[in-house]
């Protein structure tokens, strides 16, 4: 009995110090990130999966990062706004949902500038990198940008091939940059984040969509649109990992280390990779469901379509000055570096 009552207090001291260990070896930093992608994305699995992974094994399990994707923290207009108020800790979202936020970032949106994601994301976190649009991130501490592929035209009801066919149309924009783009070819931009343009295209309250094929991969797109217009250079969106600065300063520095090497122009090709693999199978998804696909010939620079987005360019361009902001200078740069980064 004496020794059965000894083994019974060892099991129960052994299963206490078992249970104990987790408290133990707690994460001193739990970063609770948040972002507008299904969890079943490929950007949610191939980028900010591993980015957690990374930052946790780098840290020992220091640093444990719990992920929040479809919004469920903040709704996508106020994702950026909620990691500076530290509603979350960290974000990816769309710099142009804060209308008139980041104004200069969003030169790399314009005709001709992003030709695959991997060379545009290389562009945009080129252009931070250089500080010539860093002032626009002071209240919060980037990790690294991005921009997807480049983005098209995909219908309900009609194939468009021409901008006399857009004439009516009412499509979803994502941002006000391509919002006037679509005003000035004759069409209805409509306003509304990503993950609303299922049931929007569903009901019939838009009848065209401006996205990436990762895009129509990601938010199913594809099952409600049958009609694909490529216009070549026609337009591409930015993307920010961004955290909230006063958790990442309050960090010791090996830990600051750690978030360093999960930044800059390796993860920002890490997120290009992702999409133009995912625009590979979301066109060949498009192609596998017999849908019709329109190639403009020679796509922006086609002349049909030329003069209205270089109308739209200069207007916008013309804006930024008119504010004193440098516009052409980091539009000529973006250009520069277009020309100079990798496509793959």
């Amino acid at each position: 009995m004496k020794i059965k009552k000894l083994t019974g207090v060892i099991a129960t001291s052994a299963a206490l110090m078992i249970g104990a260990q987790p408290i133990a070896n707690a994460a001193e930093y739990t970063l609770r990130f948040g972002h507008i992608w299904p969890a079943v994305a490929g950007t949610h699995k191939n980028i900010f999966q591993p980015w957690a992974d990374q930052v946790e094994k780098e840290s020992g399990g220091r640093i444990a990062v719990e992920l929040y994707p479809s919004g469920t923290l903040s709704k996508p207009p106020a994702q950026y706004e909620a990691v500076k108020n530290r509603i979350m800790d960290v974000t990816a979202t769309v710099q142009g949902y804060s209308a008139n936020r980041f104004p200069l970032t969003q030169v790399v949106e314009l005709p001709g500038v992003v030709k695959t994601a991997v060379q545009g994301s290389c562009v945009i976190q080129g252009l931070y990198d250089e500080g010539l649009i860093a002032s626009e991130y002071e209240d919060t501490h980037p990790l690294f940008f991005f921009t997807h592929g480049q983005g098209h035209l995909h219908s309900t009801d009609k194939l468009v091939k021409t901008p006399e066919d857009l004439s009516g149309m009412r499509i979803r924009r994502p941002t006000t940059v391509v919002g006037d783009m679509l005003s000035r070819l004759g069409a209805q931009p409509v306003g509304m984040p990503a993950p609303e343009t299922y049931t929007s295209a569903q009901r019939g309250v838009i009848n065209g969509i401006m996205f990436p094929w990762e895009g129509q991969l990601s938010f199913r797109l594809n099952e409600l649109t049958p009609y694909h217009t490529e216009v070549g250079g026609l337009y591409s969106l930015s993307f920010i990992t961004t955290m909230n600065k006063d958790v990442y300063e309050q960090m010791p520095e090996d830990l600051k280390a750690v978030i360093d090497n999960a930044s800059g122009q390796t993860w920002a090709k890490i997120a290009g990779v992702n999409y133009d693999n995912s625009d590979k199978i979301g066109r060949q998804q498009a192609i596998d469901a017999g849908d019709e696909i329109y190639v403009v010939e020679n796509g922006a620079e086609n002349p049909a379509w030329k003069p209205v987005l270089d109308q739209a360019t200069e207007a916008y361009l013309d804006s930024l000055e008119e504010k004193g902001l440098p516009g052409r200078e980091v539009y000529a740069r973006a250009l520069e570096l277009s020309g100079s980064c990798p496509t793959e």
